[in-house]
């Protein structure tokens, strides 16, 4: 059984869960699924705004099909989440992710 139909059957039982979410969205960019990833990476952030680590994802996939615009606020969006967390590290990679898209 492949990953997604894997990750599909659990999210079955866990429908709100940000780890199973994030892991679908993360597979179907690997298969240039792009607008599919997008809706995953959604709906981590419509069920946990503080999940930091998708926000990076959902910029990278909305750069992938030309909204740069959506990108850097998506971007800036996690910075904030990653400074109230207070996780330096995300909000580094948020920041140089944002500052390549703005140059």
């Amino acid at each position: 059984m492949d990953r997604i139909q894997k990750l599909t059957q659990m999210l079955e039982a866990s429908p709100n869960d940000c780890f199973l979410l994030h892991a679908l969205g993360l597979e179907y960019v690997k298969l240039g699924a792009i607008g599919t990833a997008l809706e995953y990476f959604e709906k981590v952030l419509a069920s946990n705004q503080n999940y930091v680590g998708t926000y990076y994802h959902l910029a990278k996939a909305y750069e992938k099909v030309g909204k740069e615009a959506k990108a850097i606020e998506v971007y800036e969006n996690g910075i904030q989440v990653a400074l109230s967390l207070k996780d330096n590290h995300a909000k580094n990679e948020l920041q140089m992710a944002l500052d390549d898209i703005s140059e």
